[in-house]
This record gives structure tokens, sequence and C-alpha cells, in this order.
């Protein structure tokens, strides 16, 4: 028996909306952070298998699958639909005759193809007029070999990718050079700041997080914020009334309200409303991304024996991305919450259990298996719960996400 992981990465079209998700996936027997052989082959086995493509990539999202020689040659990709998925041909991949051969069959049939790494190389020849997306390093090339890219080939129906960016400048001159798609941690990375305040709807927002954050969450202090944002009173009287909680009682003010959902449920729910309403006209992959950290902590906390950790380890998760969402420093947002001390270690880089944690998450988000081993070895032999729980995060973050 052996274990398998999955990560995924999302890429962005040019409203930074989320196109598709390229999709790792690892399998091994005792050491499951090791590549295997017929490592592209297992990934599109596994993908047509075990894992739900939808759960991976939600309703619309096309999932970005590498495909090597082997993988090509045995028309592996044919296993999953072709209105779902884009192989990515990678670059160690030889285009010998029998290659291009099983490419144009591809083609025929309704698969769009991709060539990953993409650097202009003639041997990239025979494929090119069979290929959707060029994929570009933007770590591997410079700013001249980019562009001459985009030139070459943005007039031809040939959809650019750029891969690895990092920062918001790298996104601009991608645009600027007609780059239509986009890969890279830049999303997760805050903006550059000024000395400018929050704005008024995301400052009460923080404020009713910082009150139920509280190690006895003060009711007053809650209806005190909720009574400067009305849309958030609507929303927690639309939840109450929902089938998930099933009230049928007639609700009389905010204080009453307050105390039917109760304590520790009015903890999970204004974390989850508060960050879907702070994300304002940032990309919804954010959203997500924060709900299936703050799940996956809260689930791998069983396992681990943190159980009377769960709400902590949840907020965590969920707040691993504020920075993000408020174009502010993660600390000068702690500051503001009366988190507990191990978040706030946690999130800004300290060492402890719960930053064990958090490192284990990152690297499995990333696909990083060489960081995953290191953290992972901190536990006693749970490595096979880390991709359980992340599926089920991301299932669970799936039904609540925009």
């Amino acid at each position: 028996m052996y274990e398998r992981f999955v990560a995924r990465q999302p890429i962005f079209d040019t409203n930074l909306k989320v196109f598709a998700y390229e999709l790792l996936f690892r399998a091994g027997h005792r050491n499951v952070f090791e590549p295997r052989a017929e490592a592209s082959s297992s990934v599109i086995i596994d993908s047509a298998t075990l894992f739900d493509l939808q759960t991976l990539t939600g309703p619309s999202a096309k999932a970005f699958v590498n495909a090597d020689e082997a993988a090509l040659l045995r028309g592996a990709p044919r296993l999953l639909p072709a209105e779902r998925i884009v192989v990515e041909i990678l670059e160690t991949v030889r285009p010998t005759p029998e290659v291009v051969q099983a490419c144009a069959g591809l083609h025929a049939a309704g698969y769009a193809l991709a060539l990953d790494d993409f650097a202009d190389h003639p041997k990239w020849q025979p494929l090119l007029p069979l290929a959707k997306f060029l994929k570009v390093d933007f770590r591997a090339l410079d700013s001249a070999a980019r562009g001459a890219i985009a030139r070459r080939y943005r007039s031809n129906g040939m959809q650019l990718l750029a891969e690895k960016v990092e920062t918001d400048a790298e996104v601009r001159e991608a645009r600027s050079l007609g780059y239509s798609y986009f890969q890279g941690f830049f999303f997760c990375k805050p903006a550059m700041v000024s000395a400018k305040g929050i704005p008024g709807n995301k400052l009460n927002y923080v404020e009713i997080l910082a009150a139920v954050s509280e190690p006895v969450v003060s009711f007053s202090k809650v209806e005190e914020v909720l009574k400067r944002e009305p849309s958030l009173v609507y929303k927690l009287l639309r939840y109450l009334n929902s089938p998930v909680v099933g009230l049928r009682v007639e609700i009389r003010g905010i204080r009453e309200a307050i105390a039917l959902i109760g304590e520790n449920e009015l903890r999970r729910w204004v974390s989850i409303v508060s960050l879907v309403a702070m994300a304002g006209d940032k990309s919804p992959e954010l959203v997500r991304t924060a709900l299936t950290r703050a799940y996956f902590c809260e689930e791998f906390a069983l396992p681990l024996g943190m159980s009377d950790q769960r709400s902590d380890l949840f907020l965590m998760g969920l707040l691993s991305v504020t920075d993000a969402l408020l174009d502010r420093p993660i600390e000068q947002i702690l500051a503001a919450l009366p988190v507990s001390e191990k978040i706030r270690v946690a999130l800004s880089g300290g060492s402890n259990d719960f930053r064990n944690v958090y490192e284990t998450l990152l690297a499995y988000e990333r696909a990083d298996w060489q960081a995953l081993s290191v953290t992972i070895a901190r536990f006693d032999s749970i490595e096979q719960q880390v991709p359980v729980c992340y599926l089920a995060a991301a299932h669970r973050a799936g039904t609540l996400a925009p």
C-alpha cells in the first residue's frame, strides 16, 4: 500500500480570476515524497480513478496535467475528459515522430496541449502547430527573452502563460507583453503598502473578528459592531434561518440572534463571513485558499492529538492570507487582534507546534515534497493523513467560497 499526495496551484486569467489549476500528484511506498519513474502516468491514473477532479478544480476550472514521454505514448491523458484538462507536455519530452503522432491524436480528439518551460528552442517546432498554450518560466528567462517569445507567438492565436511570477511588477510586465494567463505565488503575497488606514467597512470586519477572538466573547462588543454593519446583520439572520441551523423562531433583536447562534458557532460564522467580506475586489481564490487552510488545520488537529486546540488552528489558517486581503503586513494585522500567542508566533515566522502545522500545510500546498518530508518528520508517523485532511478541507471550502 502506498500513500497518495495531491497539490494544486491556481492559474489566473487577465482579470485575476482562476482559469485552471495545475495538479501535482505524488505517490510512494515508504517515502511518499520521492518521485516515481512513472510519475506522469501515475498522476493521470490517480486523477481518473482516485481523486475527484471537480473537488480539486471546482465546477468550471480546467486542470493542467503533466505528461512525460511515456504517458503520451501510452495515451494516458485520454483517461481524463478532454473538456476538463490541458495536457502539459514536459520540457524533458523528446519530440520524436512517435511523440508528435501521439500529440496529434490528442489534438484531433479535442485535447488542448501546453508546452512547459517553453524557451523557443528549435526542438519544439514539430509540436508548435498542435499547442494551444506556451508556458514561459519567468525565473528562467530574462525580460528580453520573455518579450521575444510574446512578439513571435501572440499574434498567431497561441495563448501565453507566464509561470513563476512572484511580484506585481512581473504580472504587469506579462500583461503588457500580451500574456493571457499567470501562475505563481504572487497572489498570496501582500502588495506594497503605504501608511494608510483600513477602509471603513473592512475596519468593521477586523473589529468583529477581534471581538470573537477574545478568550470569552463579549456579546455586547459583537452587537456594537453589527449595529454599524447592516450587511452582517442580514447575513446572520439569513444564516439562522437556513437549513444548516434550522431555527423556527421569531428573532426580536441582534442580541437575541447572537445568543441563539451560540458562542462557538458565532466564532466560526463571524470568521468565515468576515474573511469573505474583506476579500472585496480580491481574487476569489484568496477566500478559497483561506478556507482550505482553515479547514485543513482544523482537520489535521485530530491525528496530531490537538483536538482541544482545533478552534485556534482553524483561526490560524483563516488569518494566514489576511495580509493579502488587507494589503498590510501580517504583523500589523495580528497586533490589532487578541489572538493566542501560538497563532501570533506561527504566522510571524516563529517556532512552535502551530508553526509546524502551518509549514506542513504550505509545503503540501506548494508541492514542495522536500520541505514536506522535513516538516512531517516532526510528527509521529501520520504522513498519510496530510492528503486525507487536505482533500476534505478543499471539499468543505468549495461549498463556501464565492
